[in-house]
Order: C-alpha cells, then sequence, then structure tokens
C-alpha cells in the first residue's frame, strides 16, 4: 500500500501492549484512519507527546495490508490547543467533537470541508468566551459535511415551505415538518421558533471561523440543542456521549471506552 503523508487531527488514543499506541485521526488526504505507533509509550519515544488526542500533526503512515493497522513512521506536532488542556470545560466539548467526527464518519472517506471544520472548531475553542455555542455550530457543520444536513427550509413530509412559522423538527424524517403533516405523524416531534430555525440556517453558509461569531442564547439554543441532539441520537443510534471518563489509566482523559464509540 502506498505511503500516507497528511495532516491530520488525533481523535482517540489508547495504549496497546507494553509499550505501543494505537491512535485513530482524521487526517486531510485520507479521512478518518487508525495506525499503531510502535514504542511511543516509551520514556525516550520519538513521538513524545505528539501523538496526544486533540493535536493537530504531519503525519506518516505506511500502510500495510487492508486488513491490518498502517504503521506511524513519523509525526511532527504543528498545533497543540494547548489553551484547551488548561481548562477541563474546553477538553470536554473538544471530546466532544472528536468523538462527533469519529462516530460519524467512515474509514478512509476524505472530507477536506469537514477537515477544516474540525481544526476551525479547535482553534475556536481556545479564543471563545462561549465554547457550547462553539459546540452548537460545529454540529450543525460536521452534520452537513458528512451528508447528513438537516432539511430546515421546507417539509420533508409534503414539500410545502415552511416561510416564517414556527415549525417541528423531525429527527427521522431529516428535517422540518409543517403544523398539518405533525397531526399525521405519530413519530416524535420538537417545535422550533422561526428565529431558531433562522439560526441553524445561517450557520450552514458561513464558514469557520464566521460562523463562530453567532450567538444562541435563550430560547433559540435550548431548541437548536435539543434538535441538534435528537437528530444526532437518530444517525448514530446512541446520544452523544458525555465525558465518561478524566483519568483512565489506560485511556486519554477525555476518552470514551474504545467499545463505546465507533472505530
Amino acid at each position: 500500500m502506498p505511503l500516507l503523508n497528511s495532516k491530520a487531527v488525533i481523535l482517540h488514543s489508547q495504549r496497546w501492549g507494553e509499550a505501543d499506541r494505537i491512535i485513530t485521526g482524521f487526517s486531510q488526504r485520507a479521512g478518518k484512519i487508525r495506525a499503531i505507533a510502535y514504542g511511543a509509550r516509551k520514556l525516550k519515544s520519538r513521538f513524545g507527546g505528539v501523538l496526544e488526542p486533540f493535536n493537530l500533526i504531519q503525519l506518516t503512515l505506511f500502510e500495510r495490508t487492508p486488513t491490518s493497522l498502517a504503521r506511524v513512521s513519523q509525526a511532527e506536532l504543528l498545533e497543540s490547543f494547548s489553551a484547551i488542556r488548561e481548562h477541563l470545560h474546553l477538553m470536554g466539548q473538544a471530546a466532544r467533537m472528536a468523538t462527533l467526527v469519529k462516530a460519524i464518519t467512515a474509514d478512509h472517506d476524505p472530507n477536506e470541508a469537514l477537515f477544516q471544520a474540525l481544526v476551525g472548531g479547535l482553534r475556536a475553542l481556545t479564543t471563545t468566551p462561549d465554547p457550547q455555542g462553539v459546540m452548537l455550530v460545529f454540529q450543525i457543520h460536521v452534520l452537513d459535511h458528512a451528508g447528513f444536513r438537516p432539511e430546515m427550509g421546507s417539509c420533508t413530509t409534503c414539500g410545502s415551505s415552511l416561510g416564517t412559522a414556527r415549525g417541528w423538527f423531525a429527527p427521522w424524517s431529516g428535517g422540518m415538518i409543517c403544523a398539518q403533516c405533525r397531526h399525521t405523524q405519530s413519530g416524535p416531534c420538537l417545535s422550533m421558533a422561526p428565529g431558531s430555525i433562522a439560526f441553524v440556517n445561517q450557520a450552514k453558509r458561513l464558514p469557520f471561523p464566521v460562523v463562530t461569531r453567532l450567538r444562541a442564547t435563550g430560547q433559540v439554543r435550548r431548541e437548536v440543542e435539543e434538535a441538534l441532539d435528537a437528530f444526532i441520537r437518530t444517525i448514530l443510534g446512541t446520544p452523544l456521549p458525555e465525558i465518561a471518563s478524566w483519568a483512565a489509566e489506560d485511556e486519554p482523559r477525555y476518552a470514551l471506552p474504545v467499545s463505546s464509540a465507533r472505530s
């Protein structure tokens, strides 16, 4: 298999054997990848702290067979987003970003827009006074770039335009339904005000870092958060996990157990 050299963000890192480490990253050129770094946990390892979660690195892999892990040959730290590690609440949001990208993407499926959203989201966390707001717009962008853009402008059942009326978000339908169709459907629906719908539509159009200037407060934030949580739960078959462990010996401080998220 060919050599891969690409920028990548480390999504997950776990101990393996006596001195090795298995990483999951999202790379600019190859999408989600998994690889083993031999000797990464040795005291004098050439990798040092480069393979820690959230780091943006220049990664060189030697690919093996389609059924075996690639081997990390070189890893150079490009950006550590060190401010994230200074605050637990920022680490929590960064962990949710990494978990969402890891769960919603397939292996070896390049996605430049999603990669840029991930890097932009991590950068925004280092400067924002509103990390939850950054996470909100990040989720909208990831869903969009991963092919799960919710339909917010027209009814997913009958196709009629919603206009400026209050609508209902139906996660099972992939977007909004109108008031008339709502009474004919048995699935759960979440009421959304015109301002909440407009926020999602505007967030989809604006790139990082411009989108982080959007502010959702009060009812708008509550409705958008509820809609996104329900939609992600429908797509993944499980809620976006909260932080399972901050100090597990065999996992990074933010990480979920390997069995709790998709590879």
